[in-house]
């Protein structure tokens, strides 16, 4: 048994919420740490030896599912059986892969039964992600007991010795949505004419990079065809975590290449594909590549793997996704999954009329922030609906980041003083705030990784933790921070004006949060200013280092395979700003990284170059002690659970972890839900 796996068996989540002083430790037993480092084996550096490379086990071996054929033939879905009746689609044995290469995926709760519609609340194709997810099907995925990656539209794979070749075998007799076999020669056309020239505005993932351990200079991989059924990633240093990189960075790494010859100009010249981009409701082609590359779930014309496509324009009211008649899975006895026939994605205003549908019972299946627990527990019956909680690897529930290159000079310095975060985090009671925005589950603690992650320290979230006003007025004095004529704010030393201006996206609802900031804050002579902005110049704002103070936390696996909130490589986390566009940029632009920041680009570096899991670990343990010492991330209260609801007669939905390495409510392998 996986770690993970007796840790769900250990925790009853129902038990923990109404016990709600059990505290953070007790509702973060579920957390994946030993996901990647050793909870059980690790997939092809323990795998048994083959010439000289090491063979990693084949779907066929994993726990979590299995390549094989049903033992009574397969069956099929009652709306798809009319259409063979009727002679428009081939019979189910001609639609699956070969007999030895369909997956079989385990079902959760019980084997299940076709039909029905999943209602889905969603608030139109800006909010593609949450259906994407829903949706996905990656080459490789991550195991839900925890135990590492394993093959999903790959069949299997090969790696050797030094992790610098990796061999990918696909499933033979695999077809697209529209029946034209799946192939090698569509995981090479996505890379020589859409990932290599960034066809769909995308730089080339950093999973098909290794490092140059001498030099440090990134160098790309070659990926060539092996035979109709499999292809070859070569790197020219070990890339020990290509395939869990893979299973984050670039999840589909393959594309119809029947489909985007008729629509790139690479193909059809420029005219003609322009053409094409306006059938589409696009002005060039480039944005054609763009979003049919990138976001093509939502286009029913682009031919997919996944088990349910698109049948009408996302843009309408009312979105449907229909079963996929050519999907590669079934369940034990031989029923082509999906079991649902359809996803009815109706557009919905705001938060609140998903929050409406849902408690009056029009809403199959949806996640919520764990801010609307009790609403939604105390309509359960009512809504004739059940409240999974799912774990986070969230850092905390409430949280600060000060912008670290702000603007404002003066700001800036003081930001970058460690006391001045650590006079802010002892400046908040952090009980009131666990029970007024809480309700008590997430108990006062630092933002730190949860137990049970990579990176895990000691005593770390109780770090700066005690509600201590004196000690902070302490702390600015010492910074040099002065009190204007009416004792009742500080100023710089200067004295010039002192105020935090707290942006907040709109629709995020964190007000009484801030509230209770501004509240704690004043109390100790920081003024404090709120300014809320809509999602789109929230992103403007971030982008042009306009953000000066954010309530944001961060929700990480393991650094060492999802590094963005932690580390400056790009512009996407308040708390360092313009770092992350001087190393995008190549230092051209952004602010220079210093001290310590820049000493977690450097740990970044050797990361990325190590040989051995072992040395990587280690290394992102450096990273994870840098934020500790440094605490450039404040928070106030542990982890709360993500929400995901369910109507009681949709079955096979477990209790999971919410995180975006792992997909959301694709985790829980949507295609095994059926409707009773």
């Amino acid at each position: 048994m996986s770690c993970w796996t007796k840790h769900i068996q250990e925790r009853e989540w129902e038990k923990v919420i109404v016990r709600k002083r059990l505290g953070v430790t007790a509702i973060a037993l579920l957390l994946t740490a030993a996901t990647l480092i050793g909870c059980t084996s690790n997939n092809a550096n323990n795998s048994a030896a083959k010439g000289n490379a090491s063979v990693a086990p084949s779907a066929s071996a994993a726990p979590s599912a299995t390549t094989a054929a049903a033992s009574e033939g397969f069956k099929e879905a009652p709306m798809l059986q009319e259409l063979v009746k009727a002679g428009t689609l081939p019979p189910v044995e001609q639609r699956l892969p070969a007999k030895g290469d369909v997956m079989v995926e385990p079902v959760y709760e019980s084997i299940g039964k076709y039909g029905g519609e999943w209602r889905n609340p969603w608030n139109g194709p800006d909010d593609k992600w949450g259906i994407e997810m829903i949706t996905e099907e990656p080459l490789f995925r991550f195991k839900q007991d925890g135990t590492g990656i394993e093959p999903n539209v790959a069949k299997s794979y090969e790696v050797n010795a030094d992790s610098t070749e990796y061999i990918i075998h696909l499933r033979e007799g695999m077809k697209w949505s529209d029946g034209v076999p799946f192939t090698a020669d569509d995981v090479i056309f996505y890379w020589e004419h859409m990932l290599v020239p960034e066809t769909f505005g995308k730089a080339l993932y950093d999973c098909y990079y290794s490092v140059n351990p001498d030099t440090g200079e990134k160098e790309r991989a070659e990926v060539t065809k092996v035979d109709d059924y499999a292809v070859k990633v070569t790197f020219k240093h070990p890339s020990v975590q290509f395939l869990e990189r893979l299973a984050i960075d670039n999840k589909w790494f393959f594309a119809p290449a029947h489909y985007y010859k008729t629509i790139l100009p690479e193909f059809i010249g420029e005219d003609k594909a322009l053409e094409v981009a306006k059938q589409y409701g696009f002005a060039d082609t480039k944005t054609l590549g763009q979003w049919t590359g990138y976001y093509y779930w939502l286009y029913p014309q682009r031919p997919t793997l996944r088990p349910w496509v698109a049948k009408n324009d996302a843009n309408s009211d009312r979105f449907i996704m229909e079963r996929n008649p050519y999907y590669f899975k079934t369940d034990a006895e031989g029923q082509q999954l999906p079991y649902i026939d359809r996803i009815v994605l109706d557009k919905m205003q705001d938060p609140s009329h998903k929050l409406v549908e849902t408690l009056a019972g029009d809403v199959d299946i949806a996640q919520f922030d764990f801010k609307d627990y009790t609403v939604l527990k105390e309509n359960e019956k009512k809504g004739d609906y059940t409240v999974i909680p799912w774990q986070t690897p969230s850092w905390s529930s409430t949280g600060v980041q000060l912008n670290q290159t702000t603007e404002d000079p003066k700001l800036r310095t003081l930001f970058q003083d460690i006391r001045f975060r650590q006079a802010l985090s002892i400046a908040v009671d952090r009980n009131e705030v666990s029970e007024i925005i809480t309700s008590g589950v997430g108990t006062p603690a630092q933002a730190s990784v949860p137990k049970g992650l990579p990176g895990y320290q000691e005593g770390w979230d109780k770090q700066w933790t005690d509600y201590d006003v004196a000690g902070a007025e302490k702390l600015f004095d010492e910074i040099g921070l002065k009190w204007d004529s009416n004792h009742k704010y500080r100023t710089f030393a200067d004295g010039s004006n002192l105020s935090l201006l707290i942006y907040e996206e709109k629709g995020t609802d964190d007000e009484k949060f801030i509230e209770l900031l501004r509240k704690y804050y004043d109390q100790a002579g920081i003024k404090t200013e709120l300014k809320i902005v809509d999602q789109g110049s929230y992103f403007d704002l971030k982008y042009a280092n306009k953000i000066p103070v954010a309530v944001k936390s961060v929700s990480v696996v393991d650094v060492s395979l999802r590094p963005d909130e932690l580390m400056p490589l790009r512009v996407i986390t308040p708390w360092f700003g313009h770092y992350g566009l001087y190393t995008s940029s190549g230092g051209k632009e952004g602010v220079k990284p210093e001290g310590d920041v820049a000493l977690l680009l450097q740990d970044w570096d050797k990361l990325k170059a190590a040989k051995s899991k072992g040395e990587i670990s280690q290394l992102g343990n450096d990273i994870i002690k840098l934020h500790q010492k440094n605490q450039w991330i404040i928070g106030y209260t542990a982890p709360t659970p993500s929400l995901v609801v369910v109507k009681n007669n949709v079955k096979n939905v477990p209790a999971l972890v919410n995180a975006d390495e792992y997909r959301g409510i694709g985790f829980a392998h949507p295609a095994q839900f059926y409707i009773e």
